[in-house]
């Protein structure tokens, strides 16, 4: 299969990366998450608590617990929802303040 001049090959953005060169974007990486966190705070916060439900979930089940455990891993689930539902919402909000 010929490859004419007008597609782009597979390894096209190697090359744009090379001739642009480093790119500054003026904001590091405390800064990008400060803004984020202001912006939709839930997200982070949510993640959270999904991993602090699944590590003392997990936690539980190794000394035996498996009653907390069982209600850990439901606390996570919920915690995952509520994640999902932030990220859903902040991503509707943004393309709202966009396309105004």
């Amino acid at each position: 299969m010929k490859m004419t001049n007008e597609e782009p090959s597979d390894l096209d953005w190697v090359q744009l990366r090379r001739e642009m060169g480093t790119v500054q974007h003026g904001e590091t990486t405390g800064q990008k998450f400060s803004r984020k966190f202001s912006e939709n705070p839930f997200v982070p916060i949510g993640a959270l608590a999904t991993a602090g439900a699944l590590s003392y979930g997990l936690w539980s089940f190794r000394t035996g617990r498996t009653r907390m455990s069982q209600q850990m891993m439901r606390l996570r689930i919920v915690a995952q929802g509520f994640t999902i539902t932030a990220l859903v919402v902040g991503v509707m909000m943004t393309a709202g303040k966009n396309f105004k």
